[in-house]
């Protein structure tokens, strides 16, 4: 997968958890509490910096009570080709 592919999936990953979170009106620090990860990775998540692992989608996918095959399902449409 090229760099350009992997920023945009980040990115796009980032913004899904950002809607979900918001959407349970809940802060970064509050879904990494729920999740056990810190508020900054949590921050680095939705800025499209980090690249999640697959315990880490599951654990944020638990703690938005979401199934995590939502979250890349929505990933992936936002990234169909057009």
């Amino acid at each position: 997968m090229n760099n350009d592919l992997e920023q945009r999936f980040r990115t796009t990953f980032g913004e899904v958890v950002r809607k979900h979170r918001l959407e349970n009106k809940i802060s970064q620090e509050v879904l990494g509490d729920k999740c056990q990860l810190h508020r900054t990775y949590i921050s680095e998540i939705e800025r499209g910096l980090k690249t999640v692992s697959l315990v880490s989608l599951f654990r944020i996918s638990q703690a938005l009570e979401i199934p995590a095959h939502t979250l890349i399902e929505e990933v992936e449409n936002v990234n169909k080709p057009k």
